[in-house]
């Protein structure tokens, strides 16, 4: 898994990485296949330009993409580019070469140096937390065992890697690439669940992934249909609440079991029919990475209201906003004079309602080894609640 779980992305298909003034001419999106239903992100951009334009920029369009100078947040620069472990014997060094990235370990034993070097072929997190880069080997996908953090701006051990190991081997499976792509193909005559087909994958998360097949919803709204065609409206409009959530929670309430093919879920549709979530006891601890639904669901907040969403406060076509912000959505049903801490702290702390009700707190699962240390990521809940001590634990 990468590092930024709750990262994703609009990139198009593997052939190209491209940004806003730089899309192709086709297959912007989710691969259109026939009888899909799919059209592919550029079929969105004429009616949506102003959603199309910003989500561009966003975390979710920029969890999965190619590799290049602008897309990779570590640094190549000499002295910025290694990564040394607590066997004095292994280092990594992260090296560029005419467009091209990649990952050596060096291990120097008894005089000798042995070397095993891997190109960076995907690049997995938009940066926010970090990233985790991935290879191809054939048709097999493993992860790099070398990771960037971007809070402590250095490359650390990737997750599921040991420090002071040199292995490449790590697989990725399709529940992990779920979260991070629009759609990878699995080659499903073989054994090993890491083979997919390099021909027919899209990086990043499209339109589609979170709105649905969109075929009948662009052929009611072109010129040459009018009258022909009701008007289609698109998911999550018009879905009940559970089915709203289901679009979020197939990546934000944790990895799950897999008990459909992978990418065959569609917005709308009960996800439990695809993948089995950990359904806990209201007792059990939820860890603040990959629960976010779940943890959200546990709120008064949401238990009181009919109409509470990941989209009440979210807004996915645009650049996440500061935490304090969202205060905002807080007043709309709460009176800040009824805050214990805005009557004995003033009126200018009901500016901040987040950092109070829904702290940022360490996590166990996001856990990486760097220079014999344990390093544990930094997340904010989504239980929104009343919190004794909102300090780090």
């Amino acid at each position: 898994m990468a590092i930024g779980c709750t990262a994703v992305g609009l990139s198009g298909h593997h052939g190209a990485a491209f940004g806003e003034h730089s899309l192709p001419t086709s297959r912007l999106g989710i691969v259109p296949e026939e009888n899909s239903g799919f059209v592919g992100d550029l079929g969105c951009r004429p009616c949506h330009q102003d959603k199309f334009t910003s989500y561009l920029a966003t975390a979710h369009h920029r969890t999965s993409r190619l590799p290049d100078a602008t897309s990779i947040a570590g640094s190549f620069v000499k002295g910025e580019n290694v990564m040394t472990t607590f066997n004095p014997e292994l280092t990594f060094q992260m090296e560029s070469h005419d467009g091209h990235f990649y990952q050596t370990a060096s291990v120097k034993k008894n005089g000798r140096t042995n070397k095993h070097t891997e190109e960076i072929d995907l690049v997995i997190g938009s940066a926010t937390k970090g990233q985790t880069y991935l290879y191809w080997k054939q048709n097999a996908l493993f992860e790099l065992p070398v990771s960037y953090w971007t809070q402590l701006r250095r490359w650390v051990n990737s997750p599921g890697y040991v420090d002071g190991s040199a292995d490449f081997d790590r697989p990725v499976v399709p529940r992990c690439l779920e979260c991070h792509a629009t759609k990878f193909q699995p080659v499903t005559s073989s054994p090993s669940e890491n083979r997919y087909n390099r021909d027919n994958f899209v990086l990043g998360i499209s339109c589609e992934r979170c709105h649905g097949p969109a075929m009948n919803h662009v052929a009611s709204h072109s010129a040459n249909s009018e009258g022909s065609l009701p008007n289609k409206k698109l998911a999550p409009v018009g879905l009940n609440r559970d089915r709203q959530i289901d679009v979020c929670a197939q990546c934000h309430a944790g990895a799950g079991q897999a008990i459909a093919p992978a990418f065959s879920f569609r917005p709308g549709v009960d996800l439990s029919d695809y993948v089995r979530l950990q359904q806990p006891e209201a007792t059990d601890r939820l860890d603040v990475h990959g629960n976010q639904a779940i943890l959200l669901k546990r709120s008064r907040c949401f238990q009181d209201s009919a109409e509470m969403t990941c989209s009440t406060c979210h807004d996915v076509h645009t650049l996440e906003r500061p935490a304090a912000d969202y205060s905002a959505r807080c007043l709309g049903c709460h009176r800040a004079d009824q805050c214990a801490v805005v009557r004995k702290m003033g009126a200018q702390s009901a500016s901040n309602c987040i950092d109070c009700h829904m702290p940022v707190q360490r996590s166990n699962k996001l856990v990486l080894d760097a220079d014999n240390q344990r390093l544990q990521a930094n997340v904010r809940t989504h239980w929104i609640r009343i919190y004794k001590n909102t300090s780090l634990p």
